[in-house]
Parts: C-alpha cells; sequence; structure tokens
C-alpha cells in the first residue's frame, strides 16, 4: 500500500481508538434475570432494637415514664438474670418449648396432609374445603375449654388447642400453594411420560414449598399464642403460668420479662423457617 492510499484512508473514529462506545451503539445492560432479590441488612434490626430499648430506658430514667406502668428495661433484664442463676427459666421454659414442638409438629402434619389433598384430588376438595373454611374463622382459645373435658386438664388438651391452631391455617396455605403451581409445568411432565407420582414430588411439591413455609410462619406464631393461652389454665410451669403469676402479683417486671421470653421464641421460630427456606428454596435463585 502507498503512501497516497494511507493518506486517502479514513480515520478509525476516535471510540474505536479508545474502546468506548460509539455515539447511538447499544449499550450493554446488566443481566436481572435474578428477580427481585432484597439484599441482606443484618445490622438494620439489631440497630433498632437497641434504639428503642434506649429510648424506653432513657425514658424510665427521667421520669416521662412511670414505672407503674412500664417497668425499666434494666430491671426487666435483672428478673432475666436471676431466672437464669436460679434455674427457673428452663423449669419454665422447658416444659413450653415440649408442648410447642408437639402441638405444632401435628398440626403441621395434619394440615401439610389434608391440604396436598384438597389440592391433588377433587372429590377431597369438595368435601373437605368447606369443613375448613367452617372451621378457620373460630376462635381456637374459646374452645379450651372444650378441650379440657374431652382430652383431661393434663398436657393431652394442650396439644390439642396447639395442633387445632396450627391445622386450619396451614391446610389453606398448602392447598393455596397447590393451586398456584404453573399447570404448564405439570402438563410439559405429562407430555415427557412422567408418572403422577413424579409429577407430585418434582414439580407440585418444590412449587408449592413458599406458600407452605409462608404458612408455617403464621401457624408457629398462632401456635405461640396459644400455648400460653393453654399454660394460664392448669399448667404449674411454663413460660404462660410465670406470665399469670406475675399478672396476678402486679410484678410488671416479672411479667415483661415473660413477654420477652415468648418474643425471643417468636424470633427464634422465625429465623429457624428462614433457614429452612433458604435450603429447600435455593432453586429460585
Amino acid at each position: 500500500m502507498t503512501d497516497a492510499t494511507l493518506d486517502a484512508a479514513p480515520a478509525a473514529p476516535a471510540s474505536a481508538r479508545t474502546g468506548a462506545p460509539a455515539a447511538g451503539a447499544p449499550r450493554p445492560v446488566p443481566f436481572r434475570g435474578g428477580g427481585f432479590q432484597p439484599s441482606g441488612r443484618a445490622w438494620a434490626g439489631p440497630l433498632l432494637f437497641v434504639l428503642l430499648i434506649g429510648i424506653w430506658e432513657w425514658g424510665s430514667a427521667s421520669g416521662w415514664i412511670t414505672p407503674l406502668t412500664l417497668p425499666r428495661p434494666s430491671a426487666v433484664a435483672a428478673v432475666f438474670g436471676e431466672l437464669w442463676a436460679s434455674g427457673r427459666l428452663w423449669e419454665h421454659l422447658g416444659p413450653s418449648l415440649g408442648r410447642l414442638a408437639v402441638g405444632s409438629a401435628l398440626g403441621l402434619a395434619a394440615g401439610i396432609g389434608v391440604g396436598l389433598m384438597i389440592g391433588l384430588f377433587s372429590l377431597a376438595r369438595a368435601g373437605l374445603a368447606p369443613l375448613v373454611a367452617a372451621l378457620f374463622p373460630v376462635p381456637k382459645i374459646a374452645l379450651l375449654p372444650l378441650f379440657v373435658i374431652w382430652f383431661g386438664i393434663d398436657e393431652a388438651s394442650k396439644y390439642a388447642l396447639i395442633a387445632f391452631g396450627v391445622f386450619t391455617p396451614t391446610v389453606v396455605a398448602t392447598y393455596g400453594g397447590v393451586d398456584n403451581v404453573d399447570r404448564s409445568l405439570i402438563r410439559m411432565g405429562q407430555s415427557f411420560g412422567l408418572s403422577w407420582r413424579s409429577i407430585v414430588l418434582k414439580i407440585v411439591l418444590p412449587g408449592a414449598a413458599p406458600a407452605i413455609l409462608s404458612g408455617m410462619r403464621v401457624s408457629l406464631a398462632i401456635a405461640i399464642i396459644l400455648l400460653v393461652a393453654a399454660e394460664m389454665l392448669g399448667a404449674e410451669h411454663g413460660v404462660g403460668a410465670f406470665v399469670l403469676t406475675a399478672g396476678s402479683l402486679y410484678d410488671l417486671e416479672s411479667l415483661f420479662c415473660g413477654v420477652a421470653i415468648l418474643s425471643a421464641l417468636g424470633l427464634a421460630v422465625s429465623f429457624l423457617i428462614g433457614r429452612l427456606e433458604r435450603r429447600l428454596l435455593d432453586w429460585r435463585g
């Protein structure tokens, strides 16, 4: 190539020489296939909790909050320390955890089983769905005297009350999750010749799992409420019995200590379900 040819050749655009995209050229778009994924802010919850406790302590110390209505958080913490040191904490917390575990396990097992039946079988839906709809709005605490008559005042009535309270919301969440499974996935499985059992295990259950786990959060919160109600009737030990005794003696520090233990129990249950969700639903990305 001669010098004249080189002089006549057009100069390369500046964007080509610098590597920058040319004017009007399409810009690369970052991949957004992950959908809406909330980023973790683990510090926000503890910070808000500490801030509220600090305001509460400051208001109690300055006289803005009277101890006749709200005790100082430091006094509540002192009661908790006494319970821990004396061993009375586990004397009350141990029976409560046992009742919560047994009653919730019974209610969840029955609720998931019945919910799957309603979601998968038309005959079960026709017969059981109206029954569950009729039982759902019934206040479970109002049935405690009836459970005591049926099962006695011992542990059986407490298990039954918690199980029944967990049962109905679990049923609704389970068959709602089955109904919301994408039917095109089921038809795709049928077109590939999958058996009914394989479709249920590989498509329906994974698709319904988010709704089932969300229902478990609600069900277990109800279980804690019913646990306290059950322990207030005929229980010598338990967090509910401890709260009832503190309230009857107008011991606000002990009363709020019991409420704080129940709140911590609710946080622990929510944490465990969150870990279960991350383990079982990692396929969502």
